[in-house]
């Protein structure tokens, strides 16, 4: 079913295409490659954190019973290092074993003296504390952070650094993570040319399929090709046919409106992929399309306007694609308006802004209304754009918006 753009709203939309839109499969991946990646199953901890009593500070493994009746010279039987296995500490009370940081608990010490606090003598070392000690003084003690069989890092996430790390310390070599989609990114139009290549006064660079490939690495999805479609209406069958067999996910910028060479709406139907919407009721990027294909395939179709592409790449795609991996939902930030803003149309607003903090470090948004949805060089300066309401018609200063960061 299409929706017309005067109905659907942006929330509309994205419901839409999270309702229709395909999980995307597991695989496993090696450990040394899975930064980046999301994760599809949850870490556990396969014993328990520490594993041991550890000792926090290099020093002197004691009794705190011993130090509690007074005693300050002790006897250094051994000296443990972080790695090697526990010593026993002497039925002495004046016993004690120098300890290394990182070291597991000699049996029988239950607390440190740091280096800090003590005066080796020859073969004995000399305590004078700085508080009393107590059972547990600088020592880690075993399952504090975690149970073996807690769960660690959940299920959703995208990896970075500190699940990695997690992962190795709990015995994973492979993580079972989603699948990294492969993204077609066409541009369409005659009037485009490559970058390097000469430009007539009639023509204009692409900026679109290098703007919208960059975003999806940035946002983690890497295997982004670019591709360009004439408006030729063999050329679009043939390429357009081999896409939609090769790849996980179709971006299109442009071809999409009523123009008369627009030839990919009914190119599109005629080789199966059905419409779910075309237009929602929104500025920038009324025109955006959304479909899918036989072999379910998601084929988003964005206005070939830059600001507009970029806009509508950041409020459906990006989300779309987080939704589709597995990712647990973020809500969006909220900021408030710096400066009053008046939009009469009845749609959505999707205003570029620029953020700041507050006196009471709350999030500032000062639109930045762009001259023109081909005005691509207007973002520059703005950090993502808030989300106005249909029906309002005036914003006073203060209004608080959902904000959308640019990735």
């Amino acid at each position: 079913m299409c929706y017309p753009a005067a109905v659907l709203t942006p929330a509309g939309a994205e419901k839409l295409i999270f309702d229709t839109i395909p999980l995307f499969h597991r695989e496993d991946c090696a450990i040394s490659e899975a930064h980046g990646r999301v994760l599809r199953g949850d870490l556990r901890a396969d014993r328990d954190l520490p594993p041991f009593d550890r000792v926090t500070m290099d020093g002197f493994a004691v009794r705190a019973s011993a130090l509690a009746k007074g005693i300050a010279r002790f006897r250094v039987e051994a000296t443990q290092a972080a790695g090697m296995r526990p010593f026993k500490l002497g039925p002495s009370e004046d016993a004690c074993i120098e300890v290394m940081t990182g070291a597991v608990l000699p049996e029988g010490a239950d607390c440190v003296v740091p280096y800090e606090e003590a005066t080796r003598d020859g073969d004995g070392m000399v305590a004078a504390l700085a508080e009393p000690a107590e059972p547990g003084r600088h020592v880690h003690r075993r399952g504090t952070d975690h149970r073996s069989g807690d769960v660690i890092v959940r299920s959703g996430v995208r990896l970075t650094g500190r699940e990695i790390a997690v992962a190795a310390s709990c015995g994973h070599p492979a993580l079972t993570v989603t699948h990294s989609p492969k993204i077609a990114v066409i541009s369409t139009g005659d009037e485009l040319v490559e970058v390097e290549a000469l430009v007539a006064p009639h023509q204009i660079r692409r900026s679109n399929d290098y703007a919208v490939r960059a975003a999806l690495i940035k946002a983690g999805y890497p295997r982004a090709d670019r591709f360009h479609l004439r408006d030729i209406r063999h050329e679009i069958e043939h390429m357009l046919w081999h896409i939609l067999a090769e790849y996980d996910i179709v971006l299109i910028t442009g071809g999409v409106s009523k123009g008369k060479f627009d030839f990919l709406p009914s190119e599109l139907g005629r080789q199966g992929v059905q419409k779910v919407f075309q237009g929602v009721a929104q500025r920038p990027g009324k025109p955006f399309w959304f479909g899918l294909s036989g072999r379910l395939t998601p084929v988003f179709a964005l206005p070939g306007n830059p600001v507009s592409a970029y806009t509508c790449l950041h409020r459906y795609v990006l989300p779309a694609l987080d939704h589709a991996s597995g990712l647990i939902a973020r809500v969006p930030l909220t900021a408030s308006l710096a400066e009053p803003v008046v939009f009469r149309p009845k749609i959505a607003y999707l205003l570029p802004v620029r953020l700041s903090s507050g006196p009471r470090a709350e999030l500032l948004a000062t639109p930045c209304a762009v001259n023109s949805s081909g005005d691509f060089a207007g973002l520059v300066e703005t950090d993502g754009f808030v989300e106005l309401p249909a029906g309002p018609g005036e914003f006073p200063a203060g209004y608080v918006a959902q904000f959308r960061s640019w990735v």
